[in-house]
């Protein structure tokens, strides 16, 4: 198969740098959490890709945790046969939690762990190396000088350029910094959070400090879909609801409540405002997440293709979140925190 080229003029997707690194991606990515895989498997994985590559996406998000090893294996098998230059696009994964062995040192941040979990990663993604390699939780069993050595030796092995956080406590992140200066080892420059209009305290407060010095690859945009409005009237056959029941079944109840309810009432009011844009209560809440200038890139998920196009339309509605639209917007959400001290 020849090679698939980008089929966009750069000026149509806004690019970050990660943090304080030099490493640029798309203000958009694709990652393959709970679909490659799982539910999805074959060229409809390859196809996704291929469409955010269209449109200028260059970061690609993927974790040994993800279907157990399997969305790597899928997103590999894409990457062999979409062959892309190396050098234009951005890869990252995730150790921690292993793929579901019991063996006690093929999960967690031991520096066994770290670094042969990532060769193992590298090889059902088929690659010598990732550009960023995260640390997908904080080990409280692991000295933090061992994790901090451990992903520094990723790098010195050439295994990865740049290595980060995922859902580290503000306070441990600071820690592997400290111990970095402190040893000459090499610190996290990016940091993997949960971030939407639902779910802002901890990127919004309790990161706040930390932004200075770190990017922000940011997972669940859409707060896994309830942002969508599709949730308003129940649970579509196709939606992750339906799709992950037990992965989301507190997720599930909690919409049954008042409190739940009160949040399908403010996405009704946000189609609202999107509805005067002339975009989608997607494309609204895309374009909020990415409006934040610590955001450096905002994680989308797909199972087709058609998603990453409708997806995509947020771009063109990040010039239009004027002051007063995000005021307005602020209004309906009531729920900014309070800054960190």
């Amino acid at each position: 198969m020849p090679a698939v080229e980008s089929k966009f003029d750069s000026k149509d997707m806004e690019f970050r740098r990660v943090g304080p690194a030099g490493l640029k991606v798309s203000v958009f990515s694709l990652g393959g959490w709970l679909t490659y895989g799982g539910t999805q498997k074959g060229n409809i994985v390859k196809e996704c890709m291929e469409a955010a590559w269209s449109y200028g996406i260059n970061f690609f998000d993927t974790a040994e945790v993800y279907s157990k090893g399997e969305c790597e294996v899928e997103m590999g098998n894409a990457f062999k046969e979409l062959k892309w230059p190396r050098d234009e696009y951005v890869l990252s994964t995730k150790v921690y939690f292993g793929t579901g062995r019991k063996e006690p040192n093929t999960r967690g941040l031991s520096k066994k762990h770290i670094v042969e979990g990532l060769k193992s990663s590298l090889q059902r993604l088929q690659h010598s190396y990732v550009d960023i390699v995260f640390a997908h939780r904080y080990d409280p069993d692991v000295p933090m000088k061992e994790i901090v050595e451990g992903f520094t030796q990723t790098i010195n092995l050439n295994l990865a350029y740049y290595w980060g956080t995922s859902e580290w406590p503000a306070e441990r992140i600071a820690e592997a910094h400290a111990v970095a200066e402190k040893y000459n080892l090499i610190a996290p420059v990016v940091e993997q959070p949960q971030y939407n209009a639902f779910h802002r305290e901890r990127f919004e407060s309790e990161y706040a400090p930390l932004w200075e010095k770190m990017g922000s690859t940011i997972w669940s945009p859409l707060a896994s879909g309830v942002l969508t409005g599709k949730y308003d009237k129940g649970i579509p056959e196709d939606s992750r609801f339906a799709t992950n029941p037990d992965f989301f079944k507190n997720t599930i109840e909690a919409l049954k409540t008042a409190e739940g309810q009160e949040k399908l009432e403010k996405v009704r009011k946000l189609g609202k405002v999107a509805e005067k844009l002339g975009a989608t209560t997607t494309h609204l809440a895309l374009a909020w997440a990415a409006k934040n200038k610590n955001v450096s890139t905002v994680i989308l998920g797909a199972s087709k293709p058609e998603q990453i196009h409708d997806n995509c339309k947020a771009l063109q509605l990040l010039p239009k979140l004027t002051d007063e639209v995000m005021a307005e917007i602020e209004g309906i959400l009531n729920n900014k925190p309070k800054a960190s001290l």
